[in-house]
C-alpha cells in the first residue's frame, strides 16, 4: 500500500496556535467563480435531456407522454326485470305435494321411512324410480316400492307393555326412569310364535302416546311409522280406555259436563264416554290424548284423580300383562 505521505506529496502546512485551520478553505471557497466551465464540444446540452424546459407549455413529446383518462364504462343496464324474474319463479308456489308426505298420508310408512326408502332407491312414482329427497309429484300418482323396503318394515316391531307408576313413557323426568328401560328379554311374556328379543329391537323403539309417570296400564312403544300415525296422528280416532279412581265430591252435572262441554287450553274436547262405576271411580273413553287430561277434567267438575290406568287402545287390550312385563303386538293384532 502506499505511503499517503510519500515523496510526491507536498508537506503540510503547519498550523499556528490559535489559527483556524478551515480559514484557508473557507477564503478559496467564497473566492471560486461561480460560471460554469466551458462547455466540451460534442457534449450533450443539460436543457436538452430534460423531457420539457423549465418554463412555459411542455414539447410535444411531453405531450404524447401526457397520461389519457381512462373512458368511462358504460353504463350497466338495469337489472330490476331480471331480478324481479328470479324472485317471481321463487315466490311461486312449487307444483305437486312432496312424496314423502303422500306416502304417509296413504298409510304406506312414516314420512322418516319415505325419506330413508328414496334415499335407497327403494320407490318408484308411475314406474319410475324417485330417489331424490324433497320429490314432489302428482298427489294421484301411482307410488309403489321395493321388496327391500316391505322386507325392511316386515322387520319393524311393536311391543305392548304394562307400565308401573314411576315410569315416564317419553323423555325422562327428575327422579323418574323412562319406560324403554323395561324392555328386557327378562321382561318379554312370550306366546306362541313370537320372535326372540333382540337388542337391535330397541332402535328406534319410541311411545306412540302419553302415559304419565304416576299412570300405569298399556303403553305402546314402536318402531313402525304407520303404528305411530295411527294412534297419535292429527286425525286419528282411536279410542282410548281408562279405569280412574277418584276422591272428592262430584258437581251435580259432572258427568254430563265430562262427557262434553269442557274445554282445555281454550280449545274445547272431543265428546267422551264417561259413566260412574260407583263411587269412587269412574270409566272413560276418550278419542284424544291431551297432557294430563283425565285429571285436568276431573278437576273440573270437583274431583281429583288418586289413580288411573289404561286398559284399551283401539281393538288391542291390556288383559291379564303383569305390571312391568311386555310383549309383541302378534300377527293379527290391530288398533
Amino acid at each position: 500500500m502506499s505511503d499517503p505521505e510519500g515523496p510526491d506529496r507536498k508537506p503540510r502546512k503547519a498550523v499556528k496556535a490559535g489559527e483556524d485551520p478551515w480559514a484557508r478553505w473557507r477564503s478559496g471557497a467564497a473566492s471560486a467563480p461561480t460560471s460554469r466551465p466551458p462547455k466540451r464540444e460534442g457534449a450533450p446540452s443539460r436543457d436538452a435531456a430534460k423531457p420539457w424546459p423549465e418554463t412555459g407549455a411542455p414539447s410535444a413529446a411531453a405531450k404524447s407522454r401526457t397520461p389519457v383518462a381512462k373512458p368511462q364504462a358504460a353504463a350497466v343496464q338495469n337489472p330490476a326485470p331480471e331480478a324481479d324474474a328470479i324472485r317471481a319463479a321463487s315466490d311461486r308456489p312449487r307444483e305437486g305435494v312432496r312424496l314423502s308426505k303422500v306416502m304417509a298420508e296413504r298409510g304406506m310408512c312414516s314420512r322418516r321411512e319415505a325419506d330413508a326408502w328414496i334415499e335407497r332407491g327403494w320407490v318408484y312414482v308411475d314406474g319410475r324410480c324417485v330417489s331424490e329427497l324433497g320429490s314432489r309429484i302428482d298427489p294421484g300418482a301411482e307410488i309403489t316400492v321395493a321388496s327391500d323396503a316391505r322386507q325392511d318394515q316386515a322387520r319393524q316391531v311393536t311391543i305392548l307393555l304394562n307400565k308401573p307408576v314411576g315410569y315416564v313413557s317419553g323423555q325422562p323426568e327428575p327422579g323418574c326412569t323412562p319406560a324403554v328401560t323395561l324392555i328386557l328379554a327378562e321382561n318379554q311374556v312370550r306366546g306362541a310364535g313370537d320372535p326372540d328379543f333382540k337388542p337391535w329391537m330397541l332402535r328406534g323403539l319410541a311411545p306412540a302416546g302419553r302415559l304419565d309417570s304416576d299412570s300405569s296400564g298399556l303403553l305402546v312403544l314402536t318402531q313402525d311409522g304407520r303404528v305411530a300415525r295411527s294412534l297419535i296422528g292429527e286425525d286419528s280416532g282411536v279410542e282410548k280406555e281408562y279405569l280412574v279412581r277418584v276422591s272428592g265430591t262430584m258437581l251435580a252435572n259432572g258427568l254430563a259436563l265430562l262427557s262434553h262441554g269442557l274445554e282445555l287450553d281454550g280449545k274445547p274436547l272431543k265428546p267422551a264416554r264417561v259413566k260412574q262405576l260407583n263411587e269412587d271411580q269412574l270409566h272413560f273413553i276418550l278419542q284424544e290424548g291431551k297432557k294430563r287430561q283425565i285429571r285436568r277434567m276431573c278437576e273440573m267438575v270437583g274431583l281429583k284423580v288418586i289413580g288411573l290406568k289404561r286398559v284399551r287402545i283401539g281393538r288391542v287390550k291390556l288383559g291379564d300383562l303383569p305390571p312391568g312385563k311386555w310383549r309383541f303386538l302378534r300377527d293379527g293384532e290391530r288398533f
